[in-house]
């Protein structure tokens, strides 16, 4: 994976797009007829023995053009716009644009090599939470590393894990800080962390085509805790801060 790290180093404004979508329906009815009743009462008033007659087959032709608009109000209800949205909700996010807030952190600093990194980066992570479990501290976010350098044999690093207080008695490589600030884009990696070598392609080959420039480092949030969840349904957020 460590050939991967060098390439994200070009720089350029990522650009966006806007879809815009539309829906419009209508419903029209035809009036019933009413020039009949008015012309049915218009005679009571002046005939007194004979409009009793005339009135009664007036009132009969008007509840036949009621039952007339019923037909047209159930082809009416459609529900098809609704489906359309689904879909674009169950995409990772690949190339966002966002700002890293810093945290309270305590932090081991590290060294790996690339056959080891995975164990490496748990013994790491193991140790610091042993530190807090001892001392009764609950961590305040997900577990992070943080790419310092990298050359062909491995890289070193700091693992880190947000905090509200700050731990005391501190082991060997241990220390309180921030984490990473600033622009960054984010990418999302799913399976074991031996894979992540299509996810630092992908990102670099992003980075070349939009001519973004990267800082010297990267930053994994872990979403699954790594001691706890199978390698391979890990999910990880990668963060790429930008100059």
């Amino acid at each position: 994976m460590n050939r991967f790290f060098h390439l994200i180093l070009a720089a350029l404004i990522p650009a966006a797009a806007a879809i815009s979508l539309s829906v419009a329906g209508a419903l029209a009815q035809s009036p019933s007829p009413a020039p009949a009743a008015s012309a049915s009462p218009a005679p009571a008033p002046s005939a007194s023995p004979a409009p009793a007659a005339s009135p009664a087959p007036a009132a009969s032709a008007a509840p036949e053009a009621s039952p007339s608009p019923s037909p047209t109000a159930p082809p009416a209800a459609a529900t098809t716009p609704p489906p359309a949205t689904a879909p674009v909700q169950t995409a990772d996010p690949f190339g966002l644009e966002m700002t890293l807030e810093p945290k309270k952190v305590v932090m081991a600093k590290g060294s790996a090599n690339w056959d080891s990194a995975f164990d490496t980066l748990i013994d790491s992570f193991k140790a610091l939470t042993a530190l807090l479990n001892k001392q009764g501290i609950k961590p305040t976010g997900n577990m992070m590393i943080v790419y310092t350098s990298t050359d062909d044999t491995g890289f070193t690093f700091l693992a880190e894990i947000p905090v509200d207080q700050d731990p005391k008695n501190l082991g060997k490589d241990m220390s309180i800080g921030k984490s990473p600030e600033g622009k960054a884009l984010k990418f999302v990696h799913r399976g074991s962390y031996d894979n992540m070598d299509n996810t630092y392609e992908a990102i670099t080959n992003h980075l070349d085509d939009k001519k973004l420039e990267a800082k010297d480092t990267f930053v994994e949030e872990y979403l699954t805790d790594p001691l706890q969840t199978a390698e391979d349904k890990l999910v990880i957020n990668v963060y790429v801060p930008l100059k």
